[in-house]
């Protein structure tokens, strides 16, 4: 079983699949060990290892010496273990080279079902390990096919295809076979059928990762992102600040007329960005997230997490939002629930509760002199 072409077709392996030749010759000693096992018996302790040095297979059996034997297959007497080697004890183990001349094709055939087995798990893990350093990264694919509304994608420098689900598509795009698409990479995942790639446009990373891609101030962290609220192929909302006086986070993003804050949009398919500038503030910040709204006040409760805005009448519906998207982002956004109300629906409250108060005071007033002398407050009231 020496043959020097066999441990250098384990370099050309390592050189050409990437496999650690170590890890190679692990596998593979297990694997023939198991075939040896299964050949003479699984009772039968042994092991078979390899020696890349020296170019050899070698096969050892092991055998706990014992003063008296129950199991040949485990077990040497102490007698027998000495006439080996004097100087061995009971408890000792003794390793014997076996033979390899009848370790035969049917067992090197079983090997190498195991080895092949062993080999394409290895290259699975190792797809995944450099496949997983494309996750939470934007990239540039080419529409392989479309089964079912679900876009396959070719991945540059993967034999590894991308899957995006419908869920993971804009409302409304179409794209055909040989379209050139960004993705962003959402989650890498290992499956019964090898390393699975999720890609999306719809996730509010794939907004992030555009904007870094547009704006420098973004990428070098001159501008920072502070949240995204989406509902993709319709709206966005994205919060950003910055630490440096003398920039404009708001108008970078924008860029000069308009043109990042237009890229990114029409790479979206043409959804609408709004750019909110995030404050520690936290009356303002609402404010600012219902944009392009005006606010009169914020309130907010802050046990509750909630809060309630007060917007002109004529602001009322921007506020809100079709469908209440608006009024929807910008909780997504903060973080905080938002209830808005009209200046004339709250001073209609205010009007209804002043009204109560009257009541509950002339009450008290009646309830006080029915208990008085004045027998005639009545007349008097009226």
């Amino acid at each position: 079983m020496v043959n020097k072409d066999f441990f250098q077709a384990l370099d050309e392996l390592e050189t050409e699949k990437k496999i650690n030749k170590q890890q190679f010759i692990e596998a593979l000693e297990t694997a023939l060990t198991s075939a040896y096992k299964k050949m003479y018996g699984q009772a039968k302790s042994a092991m078979v290892k390899l020696n890349p040095e020296k170019n050899t297979i070698k096969i050892y059996s092991y055998k706990t010496v014992v003063e008296e034997v129950e199991d040949s297959d485990k077990q040497i007497s102490l007698q027998d273990a000495r006439n080996i080697k004097k100087s061995y004890q009971v408890g000792d183990t003794v390793a014997t080279e076996e033979s390899t001349k009848e370790f035969g094709r049917i067992a090197a055939q079983t090997a190498q079902q195991v080895v092949m087995q062993r080999l394409k798990e290895l290259e699975r893990q190792i797809a995944v390990n450099e496949l997983s350093e494309k996750e939470d990264e934007l990239l540039t694919t080419v529409v392989k096919r479309i089964d079912n509304g679900t876009i396959y994608v070719a991945i540059a420098g993967s034999h590894t295809e991308g899957v995006m689900l419908e869920t993971d598509q804009i409302p409304g795009e179409k794209f055909s076979v040989g379209d050139r698409v960004k993705v962003y990479v959402k989650k890498i995942k290992d499956s019964f059928k090898g390393p699975q790639i999720q890609v999306s446009r719809s996730n509010i990373g794939f907004v992030r990762k555009l904007f870094e891609l547009e704006i420098p101030e973004i990428q070098n962290q001159e501008v920072i992102i502070k949240n995204i609220a989406r509902d993709a192929g319709s709206r966005s909302k994205v919060a950003v600040y910055t630490n440096k006086k003398n920039l404009d986070a708001l108008g970078a993003c924008v860029g000069n007329r308009g043109i990042r804050i237009n890229t990114i949009s029409g790479e979206l398919n043409g959804e609408k960005i709004d750019l909110v500038l995030y404050t520690d503030d936290i009356l303002e910040y609402i404010a600012r997230s219902l944009s392009p709204a005006k606010v009169v006040s914020v309130e907010t409760n802050e046990s509750l997490k909630a809060s309630r805005v007060v917007v002109p009448d004529n602001q009322l519906s921007l506020a809100i939002g079709k469908n209440g998207q608006n009024v929807r982002l910008a909780s997504r956004l903060t973080g905080w629930k938002i209830d808005i109300k009209s200046e004339s629906d709250v001073q209609k409250t205010q009007n209804n509760l002043d009204l109560k108060e009257l009541e509950f005071e002339l009450t008290e007033i009646k309830d006080e002199n029915s208990n008085s002398d004045f027998s005639n407050f009545e007349d008097i009231t009226e």
